[in-house]
């Protein structure tokens, strides 16, 4: 393993042969964190002949300094808060609901700019593999945990290319199966361990989407 990836596409590939196991199966589905977890997800889409879909979470970030995470929203009216930092900092119940207001408002915005009008899938009998292209608070992930728990799948595996040694703790706790092929101790931020970590636009999420909609089986 080099010291970084040289892009969301190389992470992609790299964690596609750690995966290899479900590749072909007709009960997985990769589900990617938009939107830098997109272009992660494709690549371990197209590796497995999976299909891919987007599982929409937005962070909760603190009122003037919205890079750090306050908690998250996620698909299915599902809040995570960061108890500890709205503890820490005081912030009042008034400025919460207007960021929980805002985000809710930009999570229905993606779904329907990504998904359309299609109905999002039935994840029973599923194994679930959740992608993004990185943990750092890990609000947003543990959101999409909690909400997919209840959508009922088979089994759930998060795949990321980095984070933290101990946050990797953590969260392979909450999954059935949690591959991170890099846990560095010293974490500093996700884009530190990438060559490229441009940002990931609307457009490429689009047509990613497409794309594997194209060439990918559809689900059983």
């Amino acid at each position: 393993m080099t010291e970084k990836y040289k892009d969301r596409i190389d992470a992609g590939q790299v964690l596609a042969k750690q995966l290899r196991v479900y590749e072909g199966r007709d009960d997985v589905m990769v589900l990617a964190l938009p939107r830098g977890g997109v272009p992660v997800a494709f690549e371990i889409a197209k590796a497995l002949r999976a299909p891919l879909d987007v599982f929409i979470v937005r962070k909760l970030g603190v009122p003037g300094h919205s890079e750090l995470a306050m908690g998250a929203i996620a698909m299915g009216n599902v809040t995570v808060f960061n108890d500890d930092i709205i503890t820490e900092l005081g912030i009042p119940k008034s400025a919460i609901n207007a960021v929980v207001a805002d985000e809710t408002m930009e999570l229905k915005r993606r779904e329907t700019a990504y998904r359309d009008k299609r109905a999002f899938p039935d994840l029973r009998n599923k194994v679930i593999i959740l992608v993004d292209d990185g943990i750092a608070t890990g609000a947003t992930i543990r959101a999409a945990i909690k909400a997919l728990k209840q959508l009922k799948p088979t089994s759930l595996v998060v795949a990321v290319p980095v984070a933290e040694k101990q946050m990797c703790d953590e969260i392979q706790l909450l999954v059935d199966r949690f591959i991170c092929p890099m846990r560095p101790v010293h974490f500093y931020a996700v884009g530190a361990w990438y060559e490229d970590f441009s940002q990931t636009e609307d457009e490429e999420v689009y047509n990613l989407l497409d794309e594997a909609r194209n060439f990918i089986k559809s689900p059983h």
